[in-house]
């Protein structure tokens, strides 16, 4: 019950997260703490990840409906955990941008409670 639970609030932020870049990318740019710490604004560039992100929390909310779609949901657990281990790498390398506890509670946490709560139990993997 708990990785159903974490699956459905990742999920549902991750796609709320995507659906904000792809609706306005410029606002999401401009709101989201450090962002604009990283390079100048790029719509296509921001309307991509949006994308990514969308899919990544459709996948986990599939994962939560049915467990037999736990495929969708470490799809996109994969692409969070990627990401979270992105801003790690950011973080050891000295490349952070003053927004450490952010990244950490913002990025690399749900990124690894994502990965946790779509990894499959053996007896719950279709044969």
């Amino acid at each position: 019950m708990l990785k159903r639970s974490l699956l459905v609030i990742l999920g549902a932020a991750a796609a709320l997260n995507g659906a904000i870049m792809l609706v306005g990318p410029g606002y999401w740019y401009a709101t989201v703490p450090g962002v604009t710490q990283t390079g100048p604004f790029n719509s296509h560039f921001v309307l991509d990840i949006g994308i990514a992100f969308l899919v990544a929390g459709a996948g986990l909310l599939a994962g939560a409906w049915q467990a037999r779609f736990w495929p969708a949901a470490l799809t996109g657990a994969a692409f969070l955990g990627v990401h979270g281990l992105l801003h790690v790498a950011g973080l050891v390398s000295g490349q952070a941008h003053s927004m450490v506890p952010f990244e950490l509670a913002a990025v690399v946490l749900p990124s690894a409670l994502a990965v946790y709560a779509a990894w499959p139990h053996a007896k719950g993997r279709a044969a």
